[in-house]
């Protein structure tokens, strides 16, 4: 595992990187620095200590050449397999094209299916999958995160995939940690990009960061599997044109040495929102500069108009003026719709990094240096109301 090392021949007791350390994860003890738990290996120790005594080691290799292929966790509900369950065999499937054509090798792509039918199987192969291992067992049955957590943990054992990923919904964001703790691999969180850089073959693993102020991107060079939550609507699902070829099922036994820590009894359902913006086809999506919520009502004919569902920006849920069922953007919902009519919205990057699937983006703004018009396929400059009239009254 990773460290950091403090050479105390070298050090001076400056306290400089006591200063520096923004958890105060070191201190001094028995007259030299140490490094406590709480370390989060940020380096910034390093950078201060002006002796050159403060190192990170290096992490030894936790996997070995056997860990290969693209794994991901097909979650299912009452309803039937989840959309983002599609959409991550679809990423998943392109990942294993550009690794093949890195490295000339095959790239199989394998769906984990818990208590799933065959049905759903087929659906995963029809979105890319080469290999779906499911499990029908009580305990996945009743959705008990550390049983999944622990079936698929048993399989990553002994299978070793390089790659591993989750939905970012509410029961994969359990699952996905619990995972990574037991494997003692790293986990990026609320994806918005990933890919396989042609020279080093890892996992490039993009999020918002700092407040959604920033994009970072991650990888994991020290440990197997690479691991990622995606959150739903971000890629969009694509079919195969030959979804049967070898594809193979194969049931895959839970773990006997599992001892659940709880008993689920029943699992209760909430009323579900009438209005689900991440299903939208045609979407409009409104922002600040419409001007006020007396303008709502004229967008929302406009969007009736053209047969699509309305969402907004952040501002506008914070201003009460919509719900936060509508709200698109990395802290409300990832949309994919096949047109997105962006109204009034200027396009900060985390809105951005919400609509990146969706395959033409028309933008309306007043600001011709907006940023939502360097996201959009077509754009127009002017102000929205105008044009939203305009348009109705054709």
């Amino acid at each position: 595992m990773s460290g950091i090392i403090i050479d105390h021949e070298k050090c001076i007791l400056c306290r400089k990187c006591l200063r520096a350390c923004p958890v105060s994860a070191l201190e001094m003890a028995n007259g030299r620095i140490c490094v406590k738990d709480l370390c989060n290996l940020c380096t910034m120790c390093v950078d201060a200590c002006p002796k050159g005594a403060i190192s990170l080691a290096a992490a030894e290799a936790a996997y070995d050449d056997r860990s290969s292929g693209i794994w991901l966790y097909a979650q299912v509900s009452e309803s039937g397999l989840c959309k983002v369950s599609c959409e991550l065999v679809s990423k998943a499937a392109e990942l294993a094209a550009e690794a093949k054509a890195r490295s000339g090798e095959l790239c199989e792509v394998t769906a984990l299916l818990p208590s799933g039918d065959a049905e759903m199987a087929s659906e995963l192969i029809s979105c890319g999958a080469d290999s779906v291992l499911y499990c029908d067992h009580a305990y996945l049955r009743t959705g008990d995160p550390d049983a999944a957590a622990a079936w698929i943990v048993s399989l990553v054992q002994e299978r070793h995939p390089g790659i591993l990923l989750f939905p970012a919904t509410v029961s994969g964001r359990e699952i996905a940690p619990a995972c990574a703790a037991m494997l003692g691999t790293g986990l990026t969180a609320d994806c918005t990009s990933l890919q396989v850089d042609r020279e080093s073959g890892l996992l490039h693993q993009t999020r918002p960061a700092f407040g959604g102020n920033l994009m970072a991107t991650i990888v994991c060079p020290g440990s197997r599997p690479q691991m990622a939550t995606v959150r739903e609507g971000v890629f969009p699902v694509r079919r195969r044109e030959d979804p049967a070829g070898s594809a193979t099922i194969e049931e895959a036994p839970f773990p006997g040495n599992f001892l659940p820590r709880r008993s689920i009894r029943a699992v209760l359902q909430e009323a579900a929102d009438s209005y689900d913006v991440t299903k939208a086809e045609k979407l409009v999506v409104v922002g600040r500069g419409i001007g006020s919520k007396k303008n709502l009502p004229l967008m929302r004919e406009f969007a009736d108009r053209i047969g699509a569902g309305l969402g907004c920006s952040r501002p506008l849920v914070e201003a009460g003026w919509c719900e936060y069922s509508h709200q698109v953007g990395q802290t409300g919902h990832s949309v994919a719709p096949k047109l997105l009519i962006s109204i009034g919205v200027s396009g900060a990057i985390q809105h951005l990094a919400g609509i990146a699937g969706a395959e033409k983006i028309i933008a309306i703004n007043t600001d011709a240096k907006a940023p939502i018009f360097g996201a959009a396929d077509y754009g127009i400059v002017g102000d929205c109301i105008s044009v939203v009239k305009d348009f109705l009254t054709k």
